[in-house]
């Protein structure tokens, strides 16, 4: 049995300070996790969004800004961890979309190779696993018999399971546990069949509380946390949610 730690959508941006970082840094010293999932859109790479170029917002934004604040949060959180220098907990992270705004530039514009790339995130530094895209959708990494990745497909389409029920939508297409990021909302459901083996959905929220201009009043339904699954072993968790503010409230004076 393990214990998994789900970081989902940290959205790193020069426009916010990487407090949040201290605060995970803190909870992984303190709980010791075996597994510790980063479900990508760790860098928000906001100088990279197709969306706003040309936009009064978007003036002021670079590429090295955005990387230099993205890993100031992994070291942040990493760091003071291997300072213990204590066994660590298995590192897993997963590319988003945002992260593979990267490889989208680099598709429109392959001259900028050697000065953009997807070395520059510094993964490899971090983390034991690194889970890249396949194709035009998120890679997938199965661990404890669940399935992990920043999103899960509908199907040929490519886009992203949704909806009000977005966790009983996953295990309703894939017929297995699994957990998503990427919707920023929070949403768990859980199947048994008849064998008595559980199948367990989860839509794993956000790990930021500002709101980007975009958002509007999407904001609301999201909810800013991670999530443990304790006990996990083939497919079935105990789940455990934890509020970034119950997290700022415990470490933020740490």
């Amino acid at each position: 049995m393990s214990k998994i730690l789900v970081i989902p959508d940290i959205h790193s941006t020069p426009e916010v300070p990487n407090t949040r970082a201290d605060y995970l840094a803190n909870l992984i010293i303190d709980t010791r996790p075996d597994i510790v999932v980063n479900l990508g859109d760790s860098a928000d790479l906001n100088s990279l969004s197709s969306y706003d170029k040309g936009k009064r917002s978007f003036v002021g934004r670079t590429y090295r800004a955005d990387i230099n604040h993205h890993l100031e949060f992994q070291s942040r959180m990493w760091d003071p961890v291997r300072a213990r220098k204590k066994k660590l907990p298995r590192r897993v992270v997963l590319f988003g979309n945002h992260e593979n705004r990267i490889e989208r530039v680099l598709d429109l514009s392959p001259e900028l190779a050697g000065t953009v790339g997807l070395s520059d995130l510094d993964y490899d530094q971090y983390y034991d696993d690194v889970v890249h895209y396949d194709g035009g959708t998120p890679g997938i990494i199965k661990l404890d018999g669940i399935l992990f990745s920043h999103y899960f497909s509908t199907g040929v389409s490519g886009r992203p399971v949704s909806g009000d029920n977005a966790a009983s939508m996953l295990i309703t297409k894939l017929r297995t546990s699994c957990v998503a990021g990427h919707l920023h909302t929070w949403d768990y459901s859980v199947r048994h069949n008849l064998d008595g083996q559980v199948c367990s959905g989860l839509v794993a929220g956000c790990f930021h509380d500002h709101i980007p201009g975009w958002a509007g009043n999407t904001a609301r339904l999201w909810r800013p946390g991670v999530t443990f699954l304790n006990n996990a072993e083939d497919g079935n968790y105990d789940v455990e949610f934890i509020s970034l503010k119950a997290l700022e409230k415990e470490y933020g004076n740490v």
